[in-house]
């Protein structure tokens, strides 16, 4: 069965760029991209499809990032979700809140292409 990455960020530019660094995995292993716009978006494919592993932007139109990531922590059904906070946001304050609900990790724009492919490898098991 594939791994599913969700990428939720409501910047056209920043989930294309996201896309092109995570296609080396799906060149490589059995894993499949999946884009939302906004945080209900994101939700409700998260709800549906159950990703693995979900980029997850914080300020986002309709629910925000964090409200997504406490909305899964919350679900028994879906906080085994591996969630990271891609962010412009970063405050320690943020950084803070972000874990606290639940995100494995908490990284901020503009990302490394290399520590985004290594992240998502170690939380996959790839």
């Amino acid at each position: 069965m594939p791994k599913k990455i969700l990428i939720v960020d409501d910047e056209v530019h920043i989930k294309m760029l996201l896309e092109q660094t995570l296609e080396e995995l799906e060149d490589e292993y059995d894993v499949e991209l999946f884009t939302a716009s906004d945080g209900e978006e994101g939700l409700d494919f998260i709800r549906s499809e159950r990703p693995d592993l979900v980029f997850l932007d914080i300020m986002m139109p309709k629910m925000n990032g964090y409200e997504v990531c406490r909305v899964v922590m919350d679900d028994d059904e879906l906080k085994s979700t591996q969630i990271i906070l891609l962010t412009a946001k970063g405050q320690e304050v943020d950084r803070k809140q972000g874990l606290e609900l639940g995100a494995k990790m908490y990284m901020t724009k503009p990302f490394d292409p290399d520590e985004i492919l290594k992240v998502s490898k170690d939380l996959l098991a790839l």
